[in-house]
Order: C-alpha cells, then structure tokens, then sequence
C-alpha cells in the first residue's frame, strides 16, 4: 500500500458534493487526498437516509471506504451548511450572480424585479450582470447602468462575445461559491465555458419566433474555478416562484424601501404602504409599480394556502370501491375514543365506594 493509500484509509476523506444524479454523489476531495483521487462517485449511508438527511450538490462531507482503484466511496456525515437555498436545491452558497441579457432575449423591468425579489429573499449578496451589451448602443447601456442605480444595484456590464467587462466580473467570482441564476438564453452556459474551457457545456439558441432562450442545463452542477471557488450552473426559468414570500416580507425585498425605512419608519409597524396613514415607502418611485403588482399576487397565495390547509384539518381524503377518491369530514377523536382500562378500572372503582357509602348511611 502506497504512503497516500495509507493517509487515505486512517484519516478521515472531506470532500464537496459537485453533482447529485439519482442515488449516487460525485464528490470532489479536498487539500492532500486530491493527490489519490480527484473525485469520488459516492453513495449514501443508509443511517443518513433514516435520519432524513439529504445530501445537496455543495455540502461538505466526511467519506468512508474510498476504493481508489474503482474511485469509489460512501458519504458517512454532512458536514454543517452555513446557507441552503429550496430552489434551487444547493448547499453553502456565497453570493448569487444574477445573470440577464440586455438583447435577445430583450430585457423586462418587471421580470427583472421578479428575479430581484427572489434572490433577496435568500439574504445572499448579489452580483447583477448584463450581457450582450455588444447588441445595445451606449446610450442604452448608460440608461440601464442609471436605472439599477435607483433600484439600488451596481450592475457588472460583459459581452461574452467580445470578451469586455469579463475581468471586472471574475474578480468577486475568486474563493467563493457562486449560484449563477437567470432566464434560458442569456448566456450562463457560455459564462461558465469561458471561465471553464475544458467543461464545454451544452449552449442553446434564442428562439426567433418567442423571443427566449432554450433550457439547455437539466441539473446543478458545481465547477471548479482556476482561480479559487465554484460555479452553480441551475437551470433556466422564466417565472421564478414567491410562494415562499409571505406579504408582510416583501418589502425587505426591494433596496429601495429598506433605504426609505432607514430614514424614516412608517406609523404601523405591519404597513404594507398601500393606503395606511403616514406611510414611509408609499410615493412616486420608479419599481412602486411592481411592488403593488407583486404584494397582489403573495398576498393571493397566502390566503389560498391558508385556506388549502384549513381544509386539510377539516377533511381528509378517503378512496372508493372503484378507485375513487373523495374528501370526507374528519370525526372529533374526542368523542369516539375508546377509554383505556385504566380510566374503566378507576370508574368501578368510584362506583363501589359510593355503593358502600350509601349502604353504610
């Protein structure tokens, strides 16, 4: 057994989960042991799977029996995560790169605020990229640059065909992992193939007759910069989800009414700057707009989860003869309960002492 076999089979393997695939975790190692092998096609231990501990792509984990021939081995531990995002389903994130094209697919304020409000729901920090700004004249560049400004974003402006602004984008991609979000299309694929020449990612084409981009990423992926952290491919969405969001947070998720509550705070603590009286958000900005749009729809989705799971504790779901399946009213368990033997043995014991009681008078 060589001198590496030997560190490898008494110390502990730690490692980062790169991909999650079915049952099996390709996990790369860390520090020395990247010296025996680079990666490991890992499985979990059973005890994690009882314990309902579920290995993400990004966690840190400690692997047992490594077969380094076969390059194989078994996730025994999870290591603590320090951040966990639901969607997508990625451990110990950095900071989320927010990826849009300033052309093709043409940009949306409001789709934009969607994305917005969604990554600041993770408290992560943002890094807002444009793309394709080799499509857009200068003066249209400048007017979006101002506009993120008064949203409260400093946006890093690339092309990915010409290469311009791609230096100023790597320098807060080193020593961290970096969740890479956006709509199909707008060129993450490609990002990570430029910083990553030898992964050659699938890139798909923007569609000429609907004006987005094609999912080309199925799954998350991490990949290894040269120059220090990871990279999260995720796929592509066009409508990312705020059932998460209730309304009462909604606003913590726009810069620009966390700065106008800084300054001033408004009379009711539970304001949601529609009509309430003396009201510190409420006013003429440029995303007030959305924000209204937005606290309709959260607002809508909480009131029909709140009445999905009122129904749910009044119902439940019983299934026919032929397969059918109806709601039937839950019976109050209180009435039909069956008292224990304890509670029958204590009854007869109080019915014979009041029958002594009453024969003795």
């Amino acid at each position: 057994m060589s001198k590496q076999e030997q560190v490898g089979a008494t110390a502990p393997l730690t490692g980062t989960v790169l991909a999650v695939q079915a049952n099996f975790y390709q996990v790369q190692l860390q520090g020395e042991q990247r010296k025996s092998a680079e990666q490991l096609l890992c499985t979990r231990r059973s005890r994690l799977k009882k314990l309902g501990q579920q290995v993400m792509v990004g966690d840190q984990v400690i692997v047992e029996e490594p077969d380094w021939l076969g390059k194989r081995g078994a996730i025994a531990n999870i290591l603590p995560r320090h951040s966990q995002l639901s969607r997508p389903p990625i451990a110990n994130v950095n900071q989320i790169l927010l990826m849009f094209a300033l052309a093709e697919p043409k940009l949306d304020p409001q789709q934009l605020t969607r994305f917005l409000v969604t990554a600041e729901q993770t408290h992560l920090p943002i890094i807002l990229c444009f793309n394709k700004r080799d499509l857009t004249s200068y003066t249209t560049q400048r007017a979006w640059r101002d506009h993120m400004k008064q949203w409260g974003y400093d946006p890093i402006l690339i092309s990915l065909q010409t290469g311009v602004g791609l230096k100023a984008l790597e320098r807060p991609l080193r020593q961290s992992t970096t969740v890479i979000s956006g709509l199909s299309g707008v060129g993450k694929s490609s990002l990570i193939n430029h910083f990553i020449p030898d992964i050659n990612l699938r890139v798909g084409q923007v569609s000429e007759r609907w004006g987005q981009g094609r999912h080309t990423t199925r799954h998350i992926e991490l990949f290894e910069l040269t120059s220090g952290g990871f990279l999260a491919d995720t796929p592509g969405f066009n409508q990312p989800s705020l059932e998460t969001i209730l309304p009462t947070q909604l606003g913590h998720c726009f810069p620009e009414i966390r700065q106008r509550l800084s300054q001033s705070q408004c009379q009711f603590k539970d304001c949601q700057h529609i009509d309430e009286p003396n009201c510190a958000v409420r006013g003429d900005w440029e995303r007030y707009p959305y924000y209204l749009n937005l606290l309709a729809e959260v607002t809508e989705e909480h009131a029909k989860r709140q009445m999905m799971a009122a129904s749910e504790a009044r119902t439940k779901r019983k299934s026919g003869k032929r397969g059918q399946v109806q709601d039937e009213p839950k019976l109050e368990t209180k009435r039909y309960r069956r008292p224990s033997r304890r509670q029958l043995q204590q009854n007869l014991q109080n019915i014979d002492f009041e029958h002594l009681e009453h024969l003795s008078s």
